[in-house]
């Protein structure tokens, strides 16, 4: 009577290995995929926040809040948080997906003349919602204002 062996091949593990190897590996990129995406997201959403937050502030006050440093202000709104308007102000999530530096990972809120106009800076690091990629600026007239600041 002859013996059978049971068990599997070296090459039968090696195979079961190398695709478990590249089931966590591809795992883990849609995860960071997920990651960017939502990190966008919350920039998006933020900014939306922000301006229904300065929309309200100007109908109480018909005039935007003073933008600090020269005329620039890494979101140091202090009065959309004292009076009630948006408490906390929402911060930049990290990291801030603006590779060249030039961002500096903040959302950046200007108020020109302080009467009818201001832009806020945001980037993103993928395009979301029909907004492309990049530092990108906001303003009163819309969330998606360009590259540029229209002011």
């Amino acid at each position: 009577m002859p013996k059978t062996k049971k068990g599997f091949t070296l090459i039968e593990l090696l195979v079961v290995i190398a695709i478990i190897g590249l089931l966590a590996t591809l795992s883990v990129v849609a995860l960071n995929n997920a990651r960017e995406r939502a990190r966008d997201s919350r920039r998006v959403s933020d900014i939306k926040q922000i301006q229904t937050a300065l929309e309200l502030y100007f109908n109480a006050n018909d005039s935007y809040p003073e933008s600090t440093e020269g005329g620039e202000a890494h979101l140091e709104l202090t009065e959309l948080e004292t009076d009630g308007y948006m408490d906390p102000i929402p911060q930049n999530p990290t990291p801030d997906d603006c590779d060249d530096g030039a961002f500096g990972g903040d959302y950046i809120y200007d108020d020109y003349d302080s009467q009818g106009s201001y832009c806020l800076q945001y980037c993103l690091g993928n395009e979301t919602g029909g907004i492309d990629s990049g530092i990108r600026y906001a303003s009163e007239m819309t969330v998606d204002a360009g590259t540029t600041c229209p002011h």
